[in-house]
């Protein structure tokens, strides 16, 4: 009667064991490159000035002409038409390049 105990609760223990090396696997692939991907874009927003060239998610090339950190909005203006600004949300920028960049 002890083996039968013994290997049951094993089989226990084996599974708990396993459940943590699944999770283990689990956050190193999917759960910690996200959280980095998200620092780097948060350190992108922190950066962003007036005069950038940006790429938005549709796109489009514009550049940043006022920002508003309260509403998490931006005015971008768009083309060689200085007519044409629209405010946008500014988690629809993917990337950001500074004056100084484009000049060299």
């Amino acid at each position: 009667m002890n083996v039968l105990m013994t290997s049951s609760s094993l089989g226990t223990y084996g599974m708990i064991i396993w459940l943590v090396v699944l999770f283990a696997i689990m956050y190193f692939l999917m759960i910690r490159p996200q959280q980095k991907e998200a620092k780097k874009k948060n350190a992108m927003m922190a950066e962003l000035a007036i005069g950038d060239t940006i790429l938005t998610t549709s796109g489009f090339y514009g550049v940043v002409i006022d920002i508003n950190d309260d509403a998490n909005i931006v005015i971008v203006e768009f083309g060689n038409n200085k007519n044409c600004r629209i405010p946008m949300d500014k988690n629809a920028i993917v990337q950001i390049e500074k004056p100084e960049e484009a000049n060299s």
